[in-house]
């Protein structure tokens, strides 16, 4: 049997499985559902430790779609990843989905649960505006923050079949409200479409995944308070970039410890309405001022696609044991000796996996 027929058979069985996984309810959930007065947030934390890793995911992923990267963590650190409200087994929360509401539920979290900061915050796509703002608000806490090819303000990005626009540049700006935990009787959703009747098929990135997390990604990627979560917070994160883009000191690190994983390629289409060229050129300079933001930072280059969490789990791994050994040894990060590549261990990619583009724009 070849490659192609038993990736075929795996997702047949994988799509049977969840199936029957959606009948039956939802799953029993790896963590611990924390409550934070009236809405639950799920942790999954292993390993032991400190400082504690803290994973914040990018847009349609879940905590168990670090399993890759967490198991390898676990070997030498706490690592801890979790579910963003509405997501998996985590209630939706108070509205609207800005980055403090997300920060205010994760901090909470975690003093809940007794975990000790300062902690390494690591954030993809997305989640890595998310820790950025995470923290602006509670510098103490963080002791290092390593960005997975991280969106960023100013970031072009699809809109539609052919439109591209800049996060944050043409953001109406609005007051962000006050992050709260009580939940008020505008929070709570309303009357929900009812999910597909198949369930949407795996791309072929999360192939990477264990048996058991795809049918996991398969269930939770076909839940409906996903999409009005997500659709909160891209509406909500414009209002960030804008203020970032307009006070661009507003947005600096200082000398907290920053370790910027970049993707060699973008790997952009030809359907878009700024050439290919335009946007290489403005990701490359994006990703550098991101390492920019500290006087403590360093780029590493991974050649892999966006999803590196599943594409390149080791590079991933390697760059979060470098940042923890950087604050164990509390040395910059450039005193620290240099990470042999670990290529062997990488899986190879089955297809590239979505950009940057898809994963801040297009709806699920």
């Amino acid at each position: 049997m070849n490659r192609s027929m038993r990736a075929a058979l795996l997702a047949f069985f994988v799509v049977l499985a969840v199936s029957t996984t959606l009948a039956n309810g939802r799953p029993e959930p790896p963590g611990r559902l924390v409550d934070l007065g009236g809405h639950r947030l799920h942790v999954n934390c292993a390993g032991r430790g400190s400082p504690t890793v803290v994973v914040e995911t990018g847009l349609g992923d879940f905590s168990f779609d670090w399993v890759l990267v967490q198991t390898r963590v676990a070997r030498f650190a706490r690592i801890c990843t979790y579910d963003r409200g509405g997501y998996a087994w985590s209630d939706v929360g108070p509205m609207p989905r800005t980055f403090a509401q997300i920060n205010l539920e994760l901090h909470d979290a975690l003093h809940k649960l007794g975990e000790k900061g300062p902690f390494v915050l690591v954030g993809h796509s997305y989640g890595g505006p998310v820790v950025r703002n995470y923290a602006a608000v509670y510098q103490p806490e963080v002791a290092g923050i390593v960005l997975v090819d991280s969106a960023h303000e100013g970031l072009r990005v699809r809109v539609g079949p052919r439109q591209t626009i800049r996060l944050g540049a043409d953001a109406q700006t609005r007051e962000i409200p006050a992050p709260r935990e009580s939940l008020i009787p505008s929070d709570k959703p309303g009357e929900l479409p009812p999910g597909p009747p198949q369930p949407i098929p795996l791309e072929p990135v999360y192939q990477n995944l264990p048996a058991a997390e795809q049918e996991l990604h398969l269930w939770a990627q076909n839940l409906a308070l996903v999409n009005m979560a997500e659709d909160s917070q891209r509406q909500w994160s414009d209002q960030t970039f804008a203020r970032w883009l307009a006070d661009p000191k507003s947005a600096s690190l200082g000398r907290i410890p920053l370790i910027v994983l970049t993707r060699l390629e973008g790997g952009y289409s030809e359907d878009l309405d700024v050439p290919v060229t335009q946007m290489e050129q403005e990701r490359k300079e994006g990703q550098e001022r991101l390492v920019e933001l500290s006087s403590n930072s360093e780029q590493i280059m991974v050649n892999s696609g966006h999803s590196m969490h599943l594409e390149a789990p080791a590079d991933v791994t390697a760059a979060i044991r470098r940042m923890v050994d950087a604050v164990r040894a509390g040395k910059p990060l450039a005193q620290m000796p240099s990470t042999p590549s670990p290529r062997k261990e990488r899986k190879p990619i089955q297809k590239p996996s979505r950009n940057v583009t898809s994963v801040l724009k297009s709806a699920r």
